[in-house]
């Protein structure tokens, strides 16, 4: 991008808001700290006949006021900045859910309705956008200048922001994040729309087959993996005749708290929901054998994504 470009989202303008206040007050430091040093180059020249054997003064009222008032300035700025930080990681609950795939060397896509993307990123715009990434290999970096984000996608764990678009357009998307050689080449656009627009892309933006939405893609996985022996039809929850139960119930897991056999007690989110499925003796939930499989290697971060939409969808019941 060349030059300045104005942000097309209001977090975004507020980060700018807040980069020029935070611009200014240094430069106002700056320049007060070089015109004493020039008022005293001035003033205390040889040739200046200013005497200097005289023992200099504590003006402490002086120097506890401006250290007082730059504390203060900077506080207030860090308090700003610290503000919007947990602002931009808190998703409205009305938040779009689209989730990204980092790869050497693309971006790959996928909507909640099925409809898949390499390398572009199509959303509505006046409406709050949850992107929730991950990567199948290194670390990368989603970077849309335009909307002033920035973050890593690790391999392994969920990385999740949102981000409101006022303005429609098509908007630069980049790694930033060194990831081998072909690095240069992993870019692409984001596509901002009315929602009418949006709807219609959503239409037919997809082949016919692969306009299965997420969760019933997840269900398939869900029944082909054998998900169900254990968890039962609907993820109701399995018994055993030796330890009267085998595996929890999934209809309404998500978002609540869940208590582990450590004594800890977490939030049934993507990441918990993805350790359980990859890694099930991270976390073990108290109550139940150490009877879960490990998937790792076994289905793709996609697959994984599609597991955990089938289990949001039982939110409030089983999904047939």
């Amino acid at each position: 991008m060349n030059g300045y470009a104005p942000s097309v989202t209001v977090e975004g303008r507020e980060i700018d808001f807040l980069i020029l206040a935070l611009t200014l007050v240094s430069c106002a430091v700056l320049a007060l700290v070089f015109a004493l040093i020039l008022l005293y180059m001035v003033r205390y020249r040889a040739e200046s006949g200013v005497t200097r054997g005289a023992p200099g003064r504590k003006t402490w009222r002086f120097e506890i006021s401006w250290t007082a008032a730059t504390l203060a300035v900077f506080f207030v700025l860090f308090i700003w900045g610290g503000n919007l930080y947990v602002r931009l990681f808190q998703p409205p609950a009305d938040a779009l859910q689209i989730y990204v795939v980092g790869k050497q060397w693309m971006w790959k896509v996928e909507h909640q309705g099925g409809q898949r993307e390499i390398n572009a990123l199509h959303i509505p715009i006046n409406r709050p956008i949850q992107l929730v990434m991950t990567s199948e290999d290194v670390i990368h970096d989603f970077s849309v200048p335009a909307f002033r984000i920035k973050h890593d996608v690790l391999p392994g764990r969920y990385q999740s922001l949102w981000f409101q678009v006022e303005t429609p357009g098509t908007f630069e998307l980049f790694c930033t994040q060194l990831c081998g050689v072909g690095h240069y080449s992993m870019t692409g656009e984001v596509v901002a729309m009315s929602q009418p627009e949006f709807e219609t892309w959503l239409a037919g933006g997809a082949a016919p087959g692969e306009r299965e939405d997420m969760a019933t893609a997840g269900k398939a996985l869900f029944a082909a993996r054998g998900c169900s022996g254990c968890h039962g039809e609907g993820g109701v929850g399995g018994s055993s005749a030796t330890t009267g139960v085998s595996a929890p119930a999934l209809a309404g897991l998500f978002g609540r708290l869940v208590r582990l056999q450590t004594g800890a007690t977490v939030t049934a989110d993507e990441r918990f929901i993805r350790d359980c499925i990859l890694t099930p003796d991270k976390a073990p939930i108290a109550g139940y054998p150490r009877i879960m499989p490990s998937f790792s290697g076994q289905i793709s971060e996609e697959d994984v994504l599609r597991l955990i939409a089938y289990i949001k969808s039982l939110r409030s019941g089983s999904r047939t």
